[in-house]
């Protein structure tokens, strides 16, 4: 999964599902019998839900209520007390526009409705209390009080060229395009990076006032080669994209066209991606969901491959589940499935792996058929620790009291 650095300490995973959150507690003693609590947000369906790594602890969780639609919710208790979000992430009003010159840029994009909130994430370790959502239609909003109150980026939101990047007014991802992946350079807290299920990775330098995309190098098998032989500069399907915490130059990403990692170099605007998913084996292919990257180690990340036939199944590929694991940046991968059934056809989504950051590694993914595994060995063994729960959407760590 994208995700943040897991919270000091990580002795719990929260599960995102159809039908509420469910936390997963370790035994204080850190054995094996992890006990799968009462659920949070019972009925509804819970997106993804993250604890602040940044010390205050706060807990958000975006939720789609079941008559009341898409908010945010925030613990500042560990899950024990919830409260709505005094201003959930909303777009401004068809009348708001009337003034503005995306009034006559884009018409479209006057009076859209979230329909869900999609996407977590914690802004720079120097900018405690702020926090960015992704949501669907395709949208990027921030709070700057610990996620009380919500507003849209306009350098975003409003950006003229938006409507060609992304697929708002067109069929394509299921659900309802997405706007997720949304991340802070550790080492930088102007760069702000995200990415558009369908349209591409786009990257901003002047915190969110202006974004431009990111896609060199990236296959676009579902779309005609153009004439002129040249690329696709957005219109892309990234499914996850990870800044490496440990090495913010590096950048990983699971793509509907394979497994890509990204070296900037001091400089450089043009940086390209490359296809590492080439060195997957060739019966298993590359495609897939989630990417778990290890949080000191940036040769180091986990993906589930998927069967990308042609009807696109979205399975585990001839129905034998397996995670495979790269310890020298993609150059070679190793298939990891000690543990995990002999047949079975997961599916596994894009914010539902995780890793805990601990030492070694414990990592966890959950399926859309309600089973959650887990690995305490970095991916060498795998134990079944819920099952038959609602479909699993995301996986996280925090840390309980």
């Amino acid at each position: 999964m994208t995700q943040p650095i897991a919270p000091a300490g990580a002795n719990a995973w929260i599960l995102g599902t159809r039908k509420g959150a469910w936390p997963l507690r370790r035994p204080a003693d850190g054995g094996k019998d992890w006990r799968l609590e009462e659920p949070w947000f019972f009925g509804c369906q819970v997106h993804h839900l993250v604890q602040d790594p940044r010390g205050a602890g706060t807990m958000l969780a975006a939720v789609r209520t079941g008559h009341l639609g898409p908010t945010v919710y925030r613990s500042t208790d560990g899950g024990r007390n919830w409260k709505e979000a005094g201003r959930p992430p909303a777009f401004r009003k068809k009348e708001e526009y009337a003034s503005s010159s995306l009034a006559a840029d884009d018409q479209r994009r006057q009076g859209l409705t979230v329909d869900h909130v999609f996407f977590l994430s914690p802004g720079h370790a120097s900018q405690p209390g702020v926090w960015y959502a992704g949501t669907s239609p395709v949208g990027l909003f921030k709070s700057e009080d610990d996620g009380v109150t919500w507003s849209g980026v306009p350098g975003f939101n409003d950006c003229a060229a938006l409507a060609q990047w992304c697929y708002n007014f067109a069929p394509g991802t299921p659900e309802g395009p997405k706007c997720h992946s949304v991340q802070v350079d550790p080492a930088n807290p102007k760069r702000i990076m995200l990415a558009l299920s369908g349209g591409g990775v786009f990257l901003s330098e002047d915190q969110g006032a202006s974004w431009r995309p990111v896609n060199g190098g990236v296959a676009m098998d579902f779309a005609p080669p153009r004439e002129d032989g040249s690329e696709y500069e957005f219109g892309h399907d990234p499914h996850d994209v990870v800044i490496h915490p440990a090495n913010p130059r590096c950048w990983y990403h699971q793509n509907h066209c394979g497994i890509y990692r990204l070296d900037w170099k001091h400089g450089a605007r043009e940086a390209r991606w490359r296809r590492i998913g080439d060195n997957m084996p060739k019966d298993v292919g590359d495609i897939g969901f989630p990417m778990t990257c290890h949080p000191k180690d940036d040769k180091a990340c986990w993906v589930v491959p998927m069967d990308g036939g042609t009807v696109w199944p979205r399975t585990s590929v001839a129905g034998k589940p397996a995670v495979y694991r790269t310890r020298d940046g993609g150059e070679s991968w190793q298939r990891l499935d000690r543990g995990l059934p002999p047949r079975a056809w997961y599916t596994v989504l894009r914010q539902a792996m995780a890793h805990d950051g601990g030492e070694p590694l414990g990592l966890a993914f959950g399926t859309t058929s309600g089973d959650l595994w887990w690995s305490g060995d970095e991916g060498d063994s795998w134990s079944n620790l819920a099952r038959a729960l609602p479909r699993i959407t995301s996986v996280t760590a925090a840390r309980l009291g």
